[in-house]
């Protein structure tokens, strides 16, 4: 259990029963222990009481929970008497509850800061009293108070950082010293994205991206064929001595879509593009060529008339260049 919990695998598999080739981590991996230990098989599985397997969902939620449990007990000793930051933010589950996720940061006896998550609860609405209640009451359950909060940790919402009724503002109320800091590289971020959709260069190229993303990375076969041309390439490239052999170079790679609220994805996208320029050139023009794709022509020769383009390369290199300062600071 320690294991699964440590690595943040599943317990439980699709199914369980004896007959089953695989019955999930939690049983496989018991089973494996029971066959390599003869005084743990002796009270496991088939050799434990009927009433006292300690396999079943609500027994291992239970086991669960002790664990989770333990661990708050061992960051709620180590924190002591020391006041401590709060770090925030609420999203919605998969069942469309909203949920309020709280972590710990401080300084431990070493001088060393420390970030600990505390836990997840559930907020009937994302509103900042809503959302000061729950974590009032959730550091309440730990035997701690908001009076010792020293920092706040929140995005730019503005039920979190209103002037007036946002969270920051209730809880300063309560300890003056709790200062709210936004997230630095949130804000980064924010800033980078407002710029680049200021500017008609940087807005072209990353319509190019777009446009380039969604015909070589439309399916799987795309995407099989830029594994290809790439390993081709590499291939040619190594005969010819112009690239390295070690350990970690020349990895398999592929084009990523990015994310608009991770200006790092951005980044990686381009420099992806650069390393597999002639792989991505060779498969868009076989596309072009292949009359099994002749409804995605038009689309096609644009794109390879755009990325040929000097406007294209050099828009690719300068945009690489200057995200890569703010990426090593987020």
């Amino acid at each position: 259990m320690k294991f699964l919990l440590h690595q943040g695998l599943a317990f439980r598999g699709h199914n369980e029963s004896e007959d089953s080739s695989n019955r999930g981590n939690f049983i496989e991996l018991l089973k494996f222990l029971a066959a390599n230990s003869e005084e743990v098989n002796k009270y496991v599985l088939n050799n434990a009481p009927g009433n006292c397997l300690l396999t079943s969902p609500k027994i291992q939620k239970q086991l669960i929970q002790c664990c989770a449990i333990e661990t708050r007990k061992k960051i709620i000793e180590e924190l002591g008497e020391e006041p401590f930051a709060i770090l925030a933010d609420e999203s919605s589950d998969i069942s469309h509850k909203e949920q309020l996720a709280l972590c710990l940061r401080y300084v431990d006896k070493l001088g060393r800061p420390c970030e600990h998550f505390l836990g997840v609860v559930h907020v009937d609405d994302t509103t900042s009293l809503s959302l000061k209640e729950a974590i009032e009451a959730l550091l309440a359950s730990h035997g701690l108070s908001i009076t010792r909060i020293r920092g706040q940790g929140y995005d730019g919402a503005s039920n979190m950082k209103g002037h007036i009724k946002g969270l920051k503002t209730l809880i300063m109320q309560e300890s003056p010293s709790a200062y709210y800091i936004h997230c630095f590289a949130h804000q980064l971020q924010l800033v980078l994205v407002a710029v680049a959709k200021r500017n008609n260069d940087c807005v072209w190229f990353f319509d190019q991206v777009s446009l380039l993303l969604n015909i070589v990375g439309v399916s799987c076969k795309r995407h099989g064929m830029l594994r290809n041309a790439r390993l081709e390439q590499i291939t040619k490239t190594l005969d010819c001595g112009e690239i390295e052999t070690g350990s970690g170079l020349n990895q398999e790679m592929g084009l990523p879509r990015p994310c608009d609220t991770r200006w790092g994805s951005y980044y990686k996208t381009i420099c992806n593009i650069i390393a597999m320029y002639p792989s991505i050139h060779e498969v868009l023009v076989t596309l072009g060529d292949d009359t099994l794709h002749r409804a995605d022509w038009t689309k096609i020769h644009f794109m390879v008339g755009a990325f040929e383009s000097f406007e294209f390369v050099v828009a690719t290199h300068l945009i690489f260049l200057i995200p890569r300062y703010p990426n090593e600071l987020s």
